[in-house]
């Protein structure tokens, strides 16, 4: 049974996945009924393994798929992070996905690919070894591509050759470094660190920061974020999957395998690649939080804030200190819950409203209250105002940075409060203080594209206030921190 459970849990996405791709176009029940049951199945299976991998169980499938090579699958803490995350986020939104598109044409193909990134996302998760994790990370960038590009007009086509422009380079050069380092000390797996004695320090620091610009591209950082605004010509559920999910927390689950489980946090930090890392993950956050200010569009202020949040896990992985570590690991799920959120609300705005701009949302609170309402908690969240899960982020790792000999990392974190402040704020200001237009109609409310976004609301209010539960991602990412992956 434990050789069998990973294997399960992927093929909850990959079934649906491949069998959607031949449900004729205007069989919508049964298309939704499959997804839905999917996404149930998967949450069961990672509820049941919560308490199993929280009193040291690991699970692990392991099959050989070319001669010397394996695909490796083990549910471990850190894994159970993001499989977690996954799970809940595919539920809510492909309940979202279902209310957004109604019966519009060409959904089959559009859900075949959802799922199949889905799958991606749990294979990344899964995966215990560079192998299995680029094998899993390349089908992302596939499946990802044809939802970036679902309306094709122009303007969906160009986000999706950004898109690709950005993601082939930067997975190349993963490849050279996965092909380098194990050439060198044999196949890697994320169970112990990576004997280094065969390589020099200078090869080292080389190797590492390969593996970050080949990961990069996917988490965002700065150059190579450019992709992410433009990949707002998607549909609202597919921005709310790249966001809270799928592509970017990719990319950051990378980076944390590297640095705990290829590196160690100990070697980071005497090559002396942990402190520029920190710092362009510090540059991340202000730059984003600086284009956010300037964006008109609802959905690309809100990737400029993606491209800003995401960097606050890796700047607190590479800081170092117990509280920095745990921060950053417990904003993997903090994020993901409170960006999805306002994904959710934007989505809502524009196809219930038709509002896309900021300067169209006066007034919109009174019209959509409950949807208004899940917004502005996003957004207070985002600042880091308590009980939010933002604030629980926040503090962490203002105290992880103080830990750190960092005491600038502190600087960085008030800076983009006050840039979060500035970007949100205006908008809840115009939903709840400024007149709506006088030809503003009645919105008919819609319960199931409302729902998500109030569940997700309310779950990054739970976690919030209930981050001293042992089962909350603040307790979880302690109990990984404290499995060896502190200094």
């Amino acid at each position: 049974m434990n050789a069998l459970l990973p294997i399960l849990i992927l093929l909850t996405s990959f079934v649906p996945a491949v069998l959607t791709f031949f449900i004729p176009d205007d069989r919508h029940r049964l298309r939704n009924a499959l997804n839905l049951t999917g996404a149930v199945l998967k949450l069961g299976l990672v509820t049941f393994m919560l308490n199993e991998v929280a009193g040291g169980a690991v699970y692990e499938s392991q099959f050989e798929f070319a001669p010397g090579l394996f695909l490796l699958l083990r549910v471990d803490a850190l894994s159970l992070l993001f499989l977690t995350l996954s799970a809940a986020l595919w539920f809510l939104t492909t309940i979202y996905a279902i209310a957004y598109f109604g019966k519009k044409p060409e959904l089959s193909r559009f859900f075949g690919f959802f799922s199949l990134c889905v799958a991606a996302t749990t294979g990344i998760a899964l995966s215990g070894t560079l192998i299995s994790f680029f094998i899993f990370f390349e089908l992302l960038t596939l499946s990802t591509w044809p939802l970036v590009v679902h309306k094709r007009d122009e303007k969906s086509l160009a986000a999706g050759r950004a898109y690709l422009a950005y993601a082939m380079p930067a997975s190349a050069v993963l490849l050279v470094a996965i092909v380098w380092l194990e050439s060198a000390v044999g196949p890697v797996e994320f169970t112990d660190t990576v004997d280094f004695s065969t390589l020099d320090d200078t090869s080292q620091r080389i190797l590492f920061a390969l593996f970050i610009v080949g990961l990069g591209a996917k988490t965002a950082l700065i150059p190579l974020h450019g992709w992410l605004p433009l990949a707002m010509a998607a549909p609202a559920p597919v921005s709310a999957l790249l966001h809270a999910v799928a592509v970017v927390k990719a990319g950051a689950f990378g980076i944390m395998r590297v640095i705990f489980d290829v590196f160690g946090l100990d070697r980071v930090h005497s090559l002396g690649v942990a402190t520029p890392l920190a710092v362009l993950a510090a540059a991340t956050i202000l730059w984003g939080s600086i284009r956010a200010l300037g964006q008109e569009n609802i959905k690309k202020r809100l990737a400029y804030s993606t491209v800003s949040q995401v960097s606050y896990i890796i700047m607190g992985i590479a800081l170092g200190g117990p509280y920095a570590v745990i921060g950053g690991l417990a904003h993997l799920v903090h994020q993901g819950l409170m960006k999805i959120t306002l994904f959710f609300c934007a989505g809502a705005f524009d196809e219930r409203a038709g509002v896309t701009r900021v300067d169209q949302l006066d007034g919109l609170g009174g019209r959509m209250p409950w949807t208004a309402t899940c917004f502005t908690l996003g957004a207070l969240g985002m600042i880091g105002l308590p009980p939010t899960a933002g604030f629980v982020t926040k503090i962490y790792l203002g105290v992880g940075a103080l830990q750190s000999g960092a005491p600038w990392a502190v600087g960085v974190l008030i800076a983009s409060t006050l840039l979060n402040a500035g970007y949100f704020l205006p908008l809840v200001y115009r939903l709840w203080f400024r007149p709506a237009p006088e030809s503003a109609g009645r919105i008919a409310p819609s319960p199931m594209l409302t729902a998500p976004a109030i569940v997700a609301a309310l779950s990054f209010l739970t976690v919030g206030v209930m981050a001293g539960s042992e089962f909350s991602p603040l307790g979880w990412a302690t109990l990984i921190a404290e499995r060896g992956y502190l200094q």
